[in-house]
């Protein structure tokens, strides 16, 4: 019989993680008294999560809530390199930190695999592309990151790190599946009319926006009624300039035309936090 698959890549960080660190995490051994979690993104490092960090109040028996071979994340409570100690806490991670924590090991896992694909192309050995990965972490702290920076900036960015070749490889797979997140600007519109068909102009001023929208790439524009006279306008583009840009020229159209119809208008900007 053939010998089994290799692994898949796995590039491992040197070192040891920093307090408040949220690391993920694989359930070695269960005891009494706490876990042991093999930290999946050091190499050859593992932490201990005691039974009073692993989930709130009372625990009558740790085996009802981590098991042997269980995935966990982890928020680094402290560090002791000498002792080679690494402290944990489960309970102290919160959702939010869990779902951003797992999206990023889901992206770099990813990234590796991407680089294996690039390793098969070129030829390069196990050993080759550990290398290469470290050199990215240290550079970007994540290899998914490096991809990221190559699909906006182009492979240059990344030449002089892991060569030429590798680097153009690296930006084909960026181009493909790496996309650039949508930014939002947004505000409302206060609208009057005191004429007899006042909410027909007003809507007659709102629908100009659309026409401007047209004018500006791969532009989403809503507009929703938040409770007279104010009506919501969210625009959503690739490039925050282009937003900025046809936000200001929707919000001069629709003020000028609710003027010219006889009504008045002024526009409140909101900020997306």
């Amino acid at each position: 019989m053939s010998e089994e698959k290799e692994e898949r890549l796995i590039i491992k960080r040197d070192g040891y993680p920093s307090p408040g660190e949220i690391v993920i995490g694989t359930v070695t051994r269960v005891m009494d008294f706490g876990a042991f979690v093999s930290l999946d993104e050091y190499e050859n490092k593992e932490g201990m999560v005691h039974i009073s960090e692993v989930a709130p109040g009372w625990i009558k028996d740790i085996r009802d809530h981590v098991k042997k071979g269980q995935k966990v994340v982890c928020k680094v409570l402290g560090v002791n390199p000498k002792r080679g100690h690494i402290d944990l806490s489960i309970k102290d991670v919160t959702e939010r930190q869990k779902r951003e924590k797992w999206q990023e090991w889901k992206n770099e896992l990813k990234a590796f695999k991407w680089l294996e694909i690039i390793g098969e192309k070129l030829g390069l050995s196990r050993e080759q592309l550990i290398e290469i990965g470290k050199k990215l972490i240290k550079e970007y702290d994540s290899v998914y990151e490096a991809f990221v920076e190559c699909a906006y900036e182009g492979y240059e960015v990344l030449a002089k790190i892991v060569g030429e070749e590798f680097a153009k490889e690296m930006a084909e797979i960026a181009r493909e599946n790496i996309k650039p997140p949508r930014v939002k600007v947004r505000g409302y519109f206060e609208l009057k009319s005191y004429a007899g068909d006042g909410v027909e102009r007003i809507k007659k001023a709102l629908m100009k926006a659309y026409d401007v929208i047209k004018k500006f790439p791969n532009i989403k524009a809503e507009i929703e009624y938040v409770g007279a006279p104010r009506y919501r306008i969210v625009l959503e583009a690739d490039d925050y300039k282009v937003a900025e840009k046809a936000l200001k020229s929707v919000v001069d159209t629709v003020l000028k035309t609710i003027k010219r119809l006889g009504g008045e208008g002024n526009f409140v900007r909101e900020h997306i936090g």
